[in-house]
């Protein structure tokens, strides 16, 4: 049975890597510049909710910030979002939701890494806080999405 497993999930990756590029709705270049100059504001923390990975490429998993839905990722795309300080929930959606809790703090900066994993019958996803150096680095390879009005 273990055997059959590892092969649903390898048919399953190949199934999802053959099937192309799943593509979201692109902010202009000049937002995505902006966005990359990491600047805070004095009254506000800036997150940043990316996917820098290749893997799961062909599918898109929506994001919510404080249960308002701000859009879905694809691979090498990422999220601007401004929160005010304190607590906030995180929720990546896909076939079973995952959560992050993160508090904030104005003036800094939060790097949030959408990790893809492969699941038994469908990608899934987990959310992962990161250090500055590594989320600044995710961010710069990745494009920004126009988040949802």
């Amino acid at each position: 049975m273990f055997k059959n497993i590892k092969l649903l999930s390898l048919f399953s990756a190949i199934v999802i890597a053959a099937s192309g590029c799943a593509s979201v709705a692109m902010a202009p270049a000049e937002q995505d510049t902006k966005a990359k100059s990491f600047a805070t504001s004095p009254d506000k923390a800036n997150v940043y909710i990316y996917r820098n990975e290749t893997m799961g490429a062909a599918v898109k998993l929506q994001v919510s910030v404080d249960g308002k839905l701000i859009g879905s990722t694809a691979s090498k795309s990422y999220f601007f979002v401004q929160l005010a300080p304190g607590k906030h929930t995180i929720m990546s959606q896909e076939d079973s939701d995952k959560t992050l809790d993160i508090n904030v703090v104005a003036g800094k900066n939060y790097f949030v890494w959408q990790e893809v994993k492969m699941g038994m019958w469908s990608p899934g996803s987990k959310l992962n806080l990161v250090d500055d150096a590594t989320g600044k680095a995710g961010v710069a390879e990745s494009g920004l999405i126009e988040a949802a009005k």
